[in-house]
């Protein structure tokens, strides 16, 4: 019989422990805090697409019961069930935002995005937007918080359409959600 703590996280051990975890929702990871067991050699891109081994993982399932037991501590990120915590990569957010549905206009409107692992997010005061900009191109960033400190980029098609229905509001432009106002650009920077 082998010894739990002498077994080496692979992919398979971690979804065969979210699954028993996760029991068709999000588990209460920041709930857990097993050993760190070390890191495993994925990779989530840009794009939202998640690598094992530097193959990407074609499997929506498997990359979706992945994302169930995403942390983020700090600015690392970790894979963790109720007995092991292991290390992985993300490049920008762990999420893409690829989607959004509008409700209402002006200041009562509220945004409900929908990520490409299948979580949706209201905005508004538990899930704020922000946008940063490159310091060298200048090129905006918009994420909104999905869940426990996990942020989804949203997609430049997505974005594109919220500058559609964005506002001016005390000196900013930017987008009303849930009666929040998020700020994107100064009002005095658009031309």
């Amino acid at each position: 019989m082998n010894d739990e703590k002498n077994v080496k996280p692979t992919a398979e051990n971690l979804m065969s422990a979210a699954k028993k975890a996760a029991k068709g929702a999000i588990p209460p990871v920041h709930l857990w805090n097993p050993p760190f067991c070390g890191d495993l050699d994925i990779q989530i891109k840009r794009d939202g697409t998640w690598f094992y081994l530097g193959t990407p993982i074609g499997r929506p399932e498997m990359v979706r019961l992945f994302s169930t037991i995403l942390r983020r501590d700090g600015d690392d990120y970790f894979l963790v069930t109720p007995v092991e915590k292991v290390g992985i990569k993300v490049d920008d957010a762990p999420f893409v935002a690829v989607d959004f549905q509008v409700k209402g206009h002006g200041d009562q409107q509220v945004l409900t995005f929908e990520t490409s692992v299948g979580d949706f997010a209201t905005a508004g005061p538990n899930h704020p937007i922000r946008v940063t900009n490159d310091p060298v191109t200048s090129e905006p960033s918009p994420y909104v918080l999905i869940r426990a400190n996990l942020e989804a980029l949203i997609d430049r098609k997505s974005f594109y359409r919220l500058v559609d229905i964005g506002a001016h509001h005390d000196g900013w432009f930017g987008l009303w959600s849930s009666g929040e106002f998020f700020p994107i650009i100064p009002s005095n920077e658009l031309t």
